[in-house]
């Protein structure tokens, strides 16, 4: 069963903004941190790259007065081990986090996934549907990106050899994509920059970690394929969707995919000021559609 850490939490973690008890399960792959705030009915909150739980702490705060939340680091990301030898890629990702609700005994819960969160939580609903009760996506996909030419475009050169190098020597991830994918970019502010910067201090971990998922976003095309095929599964409950308008990669037509697929039996709050983390720049915003959401679904 999970414990809490024997090791202090690093001393660059934002304890205000992120005051929440740093708990620690071991898994075969390795160790991955998480925070378990709050009880009643769960909530899992699953980040995509180049982030950790820290991008959740406005939701977790506001909600974890009426109920559980549950927010892991992806291994290899925040607080998580970062094993050497292992796969980082979505679909590596997916099975840990399966292994992950399982050892926690979630039973039934609220699923909100972000960015590769997507591909790497909504197989929890594809693979047992009656265990999510709710479903929450934030510009977030599960398809694969062959059909977007710009994106495509994009993808290619993040998993090319230029890429690797700029992954590895510029942290490009976090020190160009992050900045430009914001809305606002006076929103990511030196302080909240540096939670994210932290983590990957070193050129290979970067590599490993991030720019994995990088060459990813072509490389597990037969991945996403799979998982779009099975979206019928996703069907069936209660769904919201908040979306950043102004993200450069999961615009209005990635919306328009999942609001074909739910109809009208979805919730869909379009943030126009916002870019790809509208958690991050509205989120008061995003804490009230969410609050709404649960309390009427």
């Amino acid at each position: 069963m999970a414990t809490s850490p024997p090791d202090p939490v690093p001393a660059w973690v934002d304890r205000v903004g992120y005051p929440f008890v740093s708990r620690f399960v071991a898994l075969p792959s390795g160790r991955l941190h998480y925070v378990d705030e709050g009880s009643g009915e769960p909530i899992l909150f699953v980040h995509g790259t180049p982030t950790w739980s820290y991008e959740w702490r406005h939701l977790i705060r506001a909600l974890s007065p009426g109920r559980r939340c549950v927010a892991p680091d992806l291994l290899g990301f925040g607080l998580s081990d970062r094993p050497q030898g292992v796969a980082y890629s979505p679909e590596a990702h997916a099975a840990v986090l399966a292994a992950f609700v399982e050892r926690l005994e979630l039973g039934r819960f609220t699923l909100v996934v972000h960015d590769f969160g997507g591909p790497i939580g909504l197989p929890l609903c594809l693979d047992r549907p009656e265990r999510v009760r709710r479903l929450v996506l934030v510009n977030t996909w599960m398809w694969p990106l062959d059909d977007d030419p710009a994106l495509r475009r994009k993808a290619r050169l993040a998993s090319s050899a230029l890429g690797r190098a700029l992954y590895r020597r510029w942290n490009a991830s976090l020190r160009l994509i992050m900045p430009h994918a914001y809305g606002d970019r006076r929103k990511l502010t030196p302080w909240i920059h540096r939670q994210y910067l932290a983590p990957f201090p070193a050129p290979d971990d970067r590599e490993r970690v991030l720019w994995a998922l990088a060459r990813a976003l072509l490389g597990s095309s037969a991945y996403y394929a799979d998982l779009w095929r099975r979206r019928e599964q996703l069907r069936g409950r209660p769904v919201l969707i908040i979306w950043g308008l102004r993200d450069p990669a999961f615009g209005p037509l990635a919306l328009g995919r999942w609001v074909e697929l739910f109809g009208p039996a979805a919730r869909v709050v379009q943030l126009a000021a916002a870019g790809h983390w509208p958690h991050e720049e509205a989120p008061e915003a995003v804490q009230q559609a969410l609050v709404a959401f649960l309390g009427a679904a």
